[in-house]
């Protein structure tokens, strides 16, 4: 995800060239494909697998779930080829119509909405944790014994980075600090899997619970489902994909399946030792943020802290410009039918939109501090842009493409597969939102 933001000012503005002006090569695409996977969802990992039943079945689902990552990646390739696009919305509204466009619009902002809050409640995590730290450092005395002030409050600590960080860094209609601050998603992540390793190799042996948190067979099916939205989340870079396959330099279709493929093995190694390693040293007892976990007086995570803290709140304004974009870019439109759309007019209503954006992310970061929860919402909508809309390109691309009848026929079953599971994977995120909320009533 950090990559989408980070090729908004480049690949995105000039989807033909790579940010130097270059094609890319190779190299150049895995790299930038490993950084839009990589990201926040790092921290959720360990907890799904306790959640999914252990190693075992965690890994299972993983295993399943990238035949379709991969698979959606070379659909988006195939798909931009075809249409001659660039952007994800591009490419749906020319393969799938106008009225799928419109729909791709809405989930890509709806998208990035929750990301941004997932972004936010990362940091409120990361920030209470570096308060304790901070303590303990200073006085030599416990958390349970650190007074509580307004001024130490997470919440008030988070409204003030928003206000004299967050939104100057949003306001402008580009973001150049970004091409400065990019490498830190990936450096944090990477950071985030060797501090685990370690502090698992390293640690006092407690004892943990490895046990699944389900006995019978059909909760522990139910249990190892209900991960995929988190999953999803942690390899998404779908939406980025396109620009970057229109950067690069030998735009074969052979040659975009290696990439995709080499990329999402990386993934997979670096999302896996941190949720075994993570799961292995704190059993069903690992935190929805991994992070949470540790103590406050602990080096090695203090400075994962301060990475993902520091990352986060660079990548957000970016997030924030994209979403952005499309919703100023459909309400200029509508406005220029009835009048002259002037500077002025299109500076007020993007001051507006992105004060919204930020106190509405804030709001919700504040009254829903669980992370899990957020990621599962944001795994759902996922599901439209690894599963739903690839499905439905490559079911609307068979329909008028020179391809043998024998291979249409394979290749439209496999799109109305990856249609189908997408649809069972956003209704069953939704239910469980659904339900958590209802709970609380």
């Amino acid at each position: 995800m950090e990559e989408l933001a980070r090729e908004s000012i480049s690949l995105l503005a000039k989807p033909a060239l790579a940010a130097d002006g270059r094609s890319l090569g190779s190299f150049g695409a895995v790299v930038i494909m490993l950084k839009s996977a990589l990201g926040a969802g790092l921290l959720n990992f360990p907890w799904a697998f306790a959640r999914a039943g252990g190693i075992h079945s965690a890994l299972t689902v993983e295993m399943m779930s990238l035949v379709f990552l991969v698979s959606g990646l070379v659909i988006l390739g195939y798909s931009s080829s075809i249409s001659g696009q660039s952007t994800y919305q591009a490419v749906v509204r020319h393969v799938c119509g106008p009225a799928i466009g419109k729909l791709c619009e809405i989930c890509f902002v709806f998208n990035l909405f929750m990301i941004s809050v997932a972004f936010l409640i990362i940091v409120a995590d990361q920030l209470q944790k570096l308060w304790v730290s901070i303590y303990e450092v200073i006085t030599g005395s416990s958390e349970s014994e650190m007074p509580h002030h307004w001024y130490t409050d997470q919440r008030f600590t988070l409204l003030v980075l928003c206000l004299f960080l967050i939104l100057p860094l949003s306001i402008p209609k580009e973001i150049g600090i970004q091409k400065y601050t990019s490498v830190l998603g990936t450096l944090a992540a990477t950071y985030l899997t060797v501090a685990i390793i370690v502090k698992y190799y390293t640690r006092v042996i407690p004892e943990v619970h490895l046990s699944p948190i389900y006995s019978s067979g059909i909760s522990t099916w139910v249990s190892m489902f209900s991960v995929i939205p988190t999953i999803c989340f942690g390899f998404q870079c779908h939406e980025a994909c396109i620009a970057i396959y229109s950067s690069m330099e030998n735009k074969k279709l052979s040659h975009w399946v290696v990439i995709s493929l080499v990329s999402m093995f990386f993934c997979l190694v670096i999302y896996s030792l941190t949720g075994i390693y993570g799961y292995l040293t704190f059993g069903n007892n690992v935190a929805a943020d991994v992070l949470m976990s540790y103590s406050g007086d602990d080096v090695l995570m203090i400075i994962a802290r301060l990475l993902f803290g520091v990352s986060i709140i660079t990548i957000y304004p970016i997030v924030l410009l994209l979403g952005r974009s499309v919703i100023l870019d459909r309400l200029l439109k509508c406005s220029g039918k009835y009048f002259m759309v002037t500077d002025s007019f299109e500076t007020c209503t993007r001051v507006g939109l992105t004060i919204m954006w930020v106190v509405s992310t804030l709001l919700i970061a504040v009254f829903v501090p669980d992370i899990s929860k957020v990621i599962s919402g944001i795994g759902g909508i996922s599901a439209f842009f690894i599963f739903i809309f690839p499905g439905l390109c490559l079911i609307f691309a068979m329909q008028s493409q020179p391809v043998p009848a024998r291979l249409r026929l394979v290749l439209i079953a496999w799109g109305v597969i990856t249609l189908l599971c997408g649809s069972f994977i956003f209704g069953q995120s939704t239910s469980i939102a659904i339900m958590q909320v209802l709970n609380k009533l």
